[in-house]
């Protein structure tokens, strides 16, 4: 039986919700995330072979307010939202629908342009494709228009060779997997999660948000990089900061796609649809998503086949990332268990948010596990508050099939 927390974090922090037993030391790290971290709000779930086994939650809805996290608040994701995205494609692929070998251009023939057309669709999943920057940024209210943000990717000379070389599309990921989405079903990709993933597990999972939803969405803020004892340290390598500093580099324009940066906390940017980088989820809605790729959730069953999981963490990329200036793995869509990205175990695959979200599945273990937050952190990967609970629950092998 699942025991209930209600148990002081920190000097101000209470967190609540129940941890199943022998899932305890879970709920103490993620506890210390508040007292030694910085966090001001964030939740945590854990799914074990279909069963949620931690569901937790503490600290406030919004950052710069007072209301407390709820079970149900639910925050923008960032880049956790690609591993979502990935699904649609791959979900196609496995109904046979969409061919991952066959060039981008098949589906979307303006995508030919300058230099693209031996761009595959699997390029496009492994980061592969070339086009992580655009020659001119793109406004928000642009970044917005699902066609004219296309058109202009499918314009984009791209950056090296695709096929060739690796590097993280932050922002243009968003288009090219919207696009192909909507040119193979003839639906917005949003629409089409909502339909086919979200509204039949049940996920409080959105890539557009209704407007009814809007209440229960909390509002992000910063954290400071360094606050000395207690809070969140952001120590990059020095070619790192040198090429996030640098306006020319691939990672400075990769990042600048949009420009301005929208207000993330803007009804308007949270009804719209950015596949990269907007998802509003809870964080039982990102474990629940991923609990069902690999195995049964309430009977509703899998949403991966063999075939299509053993492609989701086959690694498809790996070595110096153009972008990121750092080692990274991705599998067609997932980043892969890795020194810039650790995960649970080798076999784990999923997605970090840039600044503290981290959502995955473990086949191997049969986990599946998600951090939210509402603290944004500096960092793209490995942020230390989801970290602490993961090397909790890291702590809890071997696994087995019938418990910890």
């Amino acid at each position: 039986m699942d025991a209930d927390v209600v148990a002081a974090a920190g000097a101000d922090t209470d967190v609540h919700g129940t941890v199943a037993p022998g899932y305890e030391p879970v709920g103490d790290a993620f506890r210390r995330t508040f007292g030694t971290l910085g966090e001001r709000g964030a939740a945590v779930v854990v799914y074990r072979d279909g069963r949620r086994v931690v569901n937790l939650w503490g600290g406030t809805r919004d950052f710069d307010g007072g209301a407390p996290w709820e079970q149900g608040t639910a925050q923008i994701v960032r880049s956790a939202t690609k591993g979502v995205a990935a699904a649609a494609l791959l979900l196609l692929h496995q109904r046979g629908r969409l061919d991952l070998d066959a060039p981008v251009g098949a589906y979307w023939p303006e995508f030919k342009a300058r230099g693209k057309e031996r761009a595959l669709v699997r390029h496009v999943l492994a980061h592969r494709a070339g086009v992580p920057v655009l020659d001119q940024p793109l406004t928000p209210a642009e970044a917005y228009s699902p066609d004219l943000a296309a058109a202009v990717v499918a314009a984009q000379a791209p950056a090296w060779e695709p096929g060739t070389d690796h590097g993280y599309h932050a922002h243009t990921y968003g288009w090219l997997t919207g696009e192909l989405v909507r040119r193979v079903t003839g639906r917005a990709i949003g629409e089409w999660i909502a339909d086919e993933v979200a509204g039949p597990l049940g996920l409080d999972l959105w890539l557009g948000l209704p407007e009814a939803r809007a209440a229960r969405v909390g509002r992000l803020g910063p954290l400071a990089a360094d606050t000395g004892r207690g809070g969140l340290r952001a120590r990059p390598k020095p070619e790192v900061a040198a090429a996030y500093a640098d306006p020319s580099s691939l990672t400075r324009r990769a990042f600048a796609v949009i420009d301005p940066a929208p207000d993330e906390n803007d009804p308007g940017y949270h009804a719209a649809s950015l596949p990269a980088s907007n998802g509003i989820a809870t964080a039982d809605g990102l474990a629940r998503f991923y609990a069902a790729l690999i195995g049964d959730v309430d009977g509703g069953g899998r949403l991966f086949e063999p075939g299509t999981l053993a492609l989701a963490r086959g690694e498809a990329s790996a070595g110096p990332d153009r972008v990121l200036v750092t080692p990274t793995r991705f599998g067609l869509g997932y980043m892969l268990h890795g020194p810039a990205a650790p995960l649970l175990t080798p076999a784990s695959f999923g997605h970090p948010g840039r600044g503290g979200t981290l959502a995955f599945a473990d086949p191997d273990s049969g986990l599946a596990f998600a951090y939210v937050t509402n603290g944004m952190g500096r960092g793209v990967t490995a942020d230390p508050r989801p970290q602490t609970v993961l090397r909790a629950l890291r702590s809890l092998r071997p696994f087995s099939p019938s418990g910890v």
